[in-house]
């Protein structure tokens, strides 16, 4: 089984967004970033192109300090779909497009795909990693330097894609392994 920290950030919320991913395995790595974008679509992100990297026979365990992201995807978005994705007082939910397409992505796996909350800021090492790169992918797009403007670009732009993370992820492992 693979296990992989995942996490966002956003500097302003909604504001310059990046997530990252930490492969504890393999010790691979991605990140991304958004013009604008909110910590929850940054935590989100984080998942879905770890799982877009990992392919759907791999067993894994995301491991995620976002209970948001992790109940979005366990719990609330399959009471969203049974009710014509709608929350229990009628509304849609935020960030739909993003959530339906990763449950459709971790539906779609034949590999195991378990989440666990980890405590963030707490020394978890990879955690710490997954976290230092969604903050300098957020940090590239704040000095203007975003991969996509916006969470509906990105979708669209990495439909037929394997990974809408940055390119080069040798790149993205040797700024982790300078962080720490």
């Amino acid at each position: 089984m693979r296990i992989v920290a995942t996490d966002g950030s956003a500097l302003g919320n909604p504001g310059p967004t990046g997530w990252g991913w930490v492969d504890q395995v393999s010790e691979e790595c991605g990140s991304g970033s958004l013009a604008r974008g909110t910590n929850n679509i940054g935590e989100l992100l984080a998942v879905r192109q770890a799982l877009r990297h990992l392919g759907p026979e791999v067993d894994v365990l995301i491991r995620a300090d976002s209970q948001y992201a992790i109940k979005v995807i366990t719990t609330w978005a399959p009471s969203w779909r049974r009710r014509g994705w709608r929350k229990g007082d009628g509304k849609r939910p935020e960030n739909l497009e993003l959530i339906r397409g990763i449950l459709e992505l971790v539906e779609s796996r034949t590999g195991r795909t378990d989440f666990e909350w980890v405590r963030g800021h707490a020394g978890d090492v990879h955690n710490e990693r997954a976290d230092a790169l969604a903050v300098g992918a957020a940090q590239r797009a704040q000095a203007g330097q975003a991969d996509f403007p916006d969470v509906a670009a990105m979708l669209a732009g990495d439909a037929g894609s394997q990974s809408g993370d940055q390119a080069g992820a040798t790149h993205q492992q040797a700024e982790a392994d300078t962080l720490f």
